[in-house]
């Protein structure tokens, strides 16, 4: 499948929707406190993704059953919300979300402290998010899809993390999984090069240990192989003339 160029009338419509998103992400980031179930966050995103005329782009996608991934400590990505998994002080979650405006997806994720955590955990956090911007440097027209890739491996090497392989970012507009795939870990090619009017979801995901992962029994939670933390930063980006666009940046960086 061809990386679609994306027109100024979608490129509209692509900013409203990221837009619309990190007020999301906003708003359930102030909800993140212990006691609170996984699942009263995913009722409160669906919630307010429809409330703001959107359609929440998670729900349903093949199969998945919620609007909002809450994914705790060791869960890399895809947790499933439950009435009975509360999250506790000194826990890390991620969020991880999206939503459809006027038919153009965003998609954007989030890993919070709730309450006092280790500065491991913190370290751990901080450094999946720098990683983000050191491999979007490398996000200009004219550079190629792998120096982005080969950016957030050169970074997080200097930590000794684990990056996860075996899930990638991805294209983004009409649908939520768009060509190019997106590695967030080093590729010997260098890709096809980049060109104004793309629009990615640039996502490193990364382990306190090993990189590598399992699934659970539920098809879809996706668990550090030796339990480690886990971390995950996303946003949906736009290749300009310059420099790239974030288009789902809000309050919460």
């Amino acid at each position: 499948m061809a990386i679609t160029i994306k027109s100024p009338r979608e490129i509209e419509l692509m900013r409203e929707s990221g837009r619309l998103l990190s007020r999301v992400h906003d708003e359930l980031a102030d909800m993140i406190r212990p006691g609170i179930s996984t699942k009263e966050i995913d009722r409160a995103g669906e919630e307010i993704i429809r409330g703001y005329g959107c359609t929440p782009n998670f729900l349903h996608y093949n199969g998945y059953p919620a609007s909002v991934c809450v994914s705790v400590n060791d869960e890399v990505v895809h947790g499933i919300p439950s009435d009975s998994r509360i999250i506790q002080e000194g826990d890390i979650v991620s969020l991880d979300m999206g939503l459809i405006y006027k038919g153009y997806h965003s998609d954007a994720a989030r890993t919070h402290a709730v309450g006092q955590i280790s500065p491991q955990a913190r370290q751990l956090i901080d450094v999946t998010r720098q990683s983000f911007y050191e491999g979007i440097r490398m996000a200009r027209a004219g550079m190629h899809l792998h120096d982005i890739s080969n950016a957030i491996d050169a970074y997080i090497a200097r930590y000794g993390y684990g990056i996860v392989t075996a899930l990638v970012g991805h294209g983004i507009g009409t649908h939520l999984h768009e060509a190019p795939e997106i590695p967030n870990f080093a590729q010997r090619r260098r890709g096809p090069k980049l060109r104004p009017g793309m629009t990615l979801a640039v996502e490193p995901m990364i382990n306190m240990g090993t990189g590598k992962v399992i699934w659970l029994d539920d098809g879809w939670t996706v668990v550090t192989a030796d339990h480690s933390l886990s971390a995950h930063y996303e946003n949906t980006i736009l290749i300009t003339e310059g420099e790239p666009e974030i288009l789902t940046l809000g309050k919460i960086l």
